[in-house]
């Protein structure tokens, strides 16, 4: 029935493109008729040449429509493939044809050129965040040095230290902790591209992926004074255990960073792991758009350090893992992040 409806196709493409000929080769076969009628010359006589005229224009015409099918065929059949090659086009008939094929060759070739030199610049470009971030850790360590250091003073000379020194200190910790952030998010964005070929599925522990992103913040909940309910979650799930923890560091960073006072708290619901705190809470405007890349809402601006990229971030690798995040927030009570721990089987190579 397909194969039906395509031919039908086809042959009304063909008809329609040579209605021009048709009609040139009616008026020639009148203009014959009327002069032979004109001449007296014998019907009989006429209607065979006209027989014949008509088999053999039938014939040219039922050829013409074979090797025009042929040739739409083998574009069809080929069109993956001419994409990536444009040796693949069929043979050149005439000149318009060679034209054609001219310009789609150019075309082609221009469009090689600009990938190529984008693919460098792309990857120039990636060689080059990724040198920045593996440099920029030499000062985020030797800055922890120094403040582990003025630690250290403060606890020997206590009453020797400028007042408000515990504070500076608690401050330049802050700070630090999120340059790590924005450094390890700059560096995440980076490996998305290939995140498929980094893929490992294994089943892990739900409680180890949790317990590895609380302690990467547990000196936010110190310095902020920010409670943490947590109890063993004592659930196994299958999923990539790196880009796992760097979904869950990413909602905990937030949580701490929404949240002037109260708790955080982590625990499963049914099949979904939960990560609730007391903080601000979003807009509802804001909900449906939290995970696109960019969009800060109005929490983001009135913060003004708010990058728009990390839930961007977590619902990328969520999706790449097969598994759903969504949030439920209320504007001054809190904000939840369920994590569903079921996973879509879909092959996740592409």
């Amino acid at each position: 029935m397909d194969m039906d409806r395509e031919t039908d196709g086809i042959l009304k493409a063909f008809l329609k493109e040579r209605i021009g000929i048709f009609i040139v080769f009616s008026g020639a076969a009148g203009i014959v008729a009327l002069i032979l009628y004109l001449y007296d010359i014998p019907g009989e006589a006429m209607q065979y040449g006209f027989l014949l005229a008509f088999v053999w224009c039938m014939i040219f015409a039922v050829l013409d429509f074979l090797r025009y099918s042929h040739r739409h065929r083998i574009l069809v059949d080929n069109f993956s493939k001419i994409l990536s090659d444009v040796e693949k086009l069929p043979a050149d008939t005439g000149l318009i044809a060679q034209d054609y094929q001219q310009m789609i060759r150019e075309i082609y070739r221009q469009k090689a050129e600009m990938e190529s030199g984008e693919r460098i610049s792309k990857q120039e470009m990636s060689d080059y965040y990724v040198m920045w971030v593996h440099q920029i850790k030499n000062p985020i360590a030797a800055l922890k040095v120094l403040i582990q250091t003025c630690e250290e003073e403060e606890g020997n000379q206590q009453r020797k230290m400028k007042p408000g020194a515990a504070v500076y200190l608690k401050e330049m910790k802050q700070e630090l902790f999120r340059i790590e952030q924005y450094a390890e998010m700059v560096l995440t964005y980076l490996r998305m591209e290939d995140m498929a070929s980094d893929l490992s599925f294994e089943k892990y522990s739900l409680d180890k992926i949790v317990r590895q992103a609380v302690r990467k913040n547990s000196q936010m909940f110190i310095l902020r004074k920010i409670g943490l309910d947590y109890q063993p979650l004592n659930h196994t799930v299958l999923t990539d255990e790196k880009w796992m923890v760097f979904v869950v560091e990413q909602i905990l960073t937030n949580a701490l960073k929404y949240t002037k006072e109260g708790k955080v708290s982590i625990y499963m619901e049914g099949k979904n792991l939960v990560i609730a705190d007391t903080g601000i809470g979003i807009w509802p405007e804001d909900l449906p758009r939290v995970f696109e890349r960019g969009f800060t809402g109005y929490n983001g601006r009135a913060d003004k350090k708010s990058t728009g990229i990390g839930l961007y971030l977590c619902k990328k690798i969520m999706d790449r893992l097969r598994q759903e995040i969504w949030i439920e927030s209320e504007v001054g009570v809190g904000t939840k992040v369920y994590l569903c721990m079921e996973r879509d089987e879909v092959d996740t190579r592409d």
